[in-house]
């Protein structure tokens, strides 16, 4: 009998990793690292629930590191299998596990010369080089395309429309005589949103495990461009600067998108914009190759223009650390793009420093934050947050926008459930917070009448 086990993002939205057992392979779906609160990134310092070395293959359902941000950790710690991804996510987990990696490296040299770590010395979860060695293992399915992973059991995946590559998983399992599929929903995008096609429709699976980070939320029905180009306008009249703390992967690349239109249509006036992240500067460019991913308006905007539409005009990439001070020692309007989105760590956390005791600046957050996050704390109304060991005071304008959120709200995801066409035996709602996951599975239950559960970190169930 297959048995599935939840190793990360059970009643928690972070650290994502299932587990499936059969009586000939082991698999897990996703491999994420915990963040946002300290008792859960001290979860990411423990050792692994199972070996890594019993594990025979990994699907990743998208390169956000609460999915993908362990990889090297676990094939550091045994894991000699196959990681299963699409041709856009390979590419960008490549990008996020070394910048990831590089950015531990750096936050722990900068500990150690400034003494403010509780270890002595601070140590990077991993390295480059661990990341490096994970990135060899990953093998690319294109959306459709069937992996034969043992005797019983396959995989695929399908657009989940959340970010450039993002799937729902399906595994096939045959179980004396008998096929048994599970649905991994991954992280869905919204229905309409910019760059990105809608999640596809799934028609039928005998258990389901859905995500649930807005799953107790309904987006607010925000002017995106209006409300945006209100912040902008307002911060440049003050003669300060936007700073936006922003995942540098999606959303990162639909703020340009945005930023473009405005500019296009004289909405805004044409300040420097800086995308101050390695990370983020590639996998921008990244985009540019994919286009045949984008959704039609975007690509009917290339076709016309010949322009990448996520590259805007006055745009300027920081990559090197030179680069990115010297926009610390600018005082002109400017609109600086920087990670990490939830201003838990990299380069964001200079820029704020610096800017947020000026009244004239503005902090805009885009999208959900995690409790116990910085992003969290400010949007709460935090007056001054530590950064770097100092208390730094609040004195800029912090704004919020949920509208560029990657995430389906709980009514797009009922929407997405509705294309099934039967009710699964069981629907496992996982991925968010206690309050969310159990107001969607409330939801679910009342709206269609599935029968729903939200599981507990480590629970462990027969299929």
């Amino acid at each position: 009998m297959a048995r599935l086990q939840f190793l990360g993002g059970a009643k928690t939205v972070t650290g994502s990793k299932y587990l499936v057992r059969t009586a000939k392979t082991c698999l897990m779906v996703d491999c994420g690292m915990f963040q946002g609160a300290k008792k859960l990134r001290q979860l990411n310092w423990e050792p692994f629930a199972v070996p890594p070395s019993s594990i025979d293959h990994v699907l990743l359902t998208h390169a956000h590191i609460d999915h993908v941000g362990m990889l090297p950790r676990l094939v550091r710690d045994g894991f000699r299998g196959t990681v299963w991804v699409t041709p856009a996510t390979r590419e960008i987990t490549e990008i996020t596990l070394l910048d990831s990696a590089h950015l531990q490296e750096e936050d722990a040299r900068f500990a150690n010369k400034k003494g403010y770590s509780k270890h002595e010395p601070a140590l990077p979860l991993y390295t480059v080089e661990d990341a490096k060695l994970a990135t060899k293992r990953m093998s690319a399915l294109s959306y459709g395309q069937a992996a034969r992973l043992s005797a019983d059991t396959t995989a695929m995946f399908r657009d989940a429309g959340h970010i450039l590559g993002s799937g729902t998983v399906e595994v096939e399992l045959q179980e004396e005589g008998k096929s048994v599929r599970i649905i991994f929903s991954g992280d869905l995008g919204r229905y309409g949103a910019k760059i990105l096609r809608d999640p596809s429709p799934i028609e039928t699976t005998d258990y389901l495990l859905v995500e649930s980070t807005y799953g107790n939320r309904l987006h607010p029905a925000e002017d995106t461009r209006g409300q945006l180009a209100q912040i902008i306008n307002e911060a440049a009249r003050r003669g300060g600067s936007l700073v936006v703390p922003a995942f540098a992967l999606g959303r990162t690349q639909t703020l340009l998108y945005v930023i473009r239109e405005l500019k296009a249509a004289g909405l805004i006036p044409d300040l420097p914009v800086y995308v101050d992240s390695p990370m983020a500067v590639d996998v921008t460019m990244l985009f540019c190759d994919h286009i045949q991913e984008f959704d039609e308006e975007a690509r009917a905007i290339f076709t016309t223009t010949g322009i990448c539409p996520v590259l805007c005009p006055n745009l300027h990439f920081a990559r090197t650390r030179e680069e990115s001070k010297q926009l610390n020692e600018s005082r002109i309007p400017s609109i600086i793009i920087s990670a990490s989105g939830m201003a838990t760590g990299g380069r964001i956390l200079h820029h704020l420093a610096q800017r947020l005791p000026d009244p004239r600046n503005t902090i805009l957050f885009m999208g959900f934050q995690a409790n116990g996050t910085r992003g969290q704390l400010l949007k709460d109304g935090a007056r001054e947050i530590k950064i770097h060991g100092e208390q730094v005071p609040v004195r800029a304008r912090i704004e919020a926008m949920e509208s560029f959120s990657a995430h389906a709200d709980y009514s797009e995801i009922i929407r997405w459930l509705k294309t099934f066409k039967a009710a699964p035996k069981q629907t496992f709602v996982v991925h968010g917070e206690p309050d969310a996951s159990e107001a969607l599975a409330s939801e679910i239950h009342k709206t269609l009448g599935w029968k729903t559960r939200v599981p507990d970190l480590l629970e462990a169930v027969d299929l």
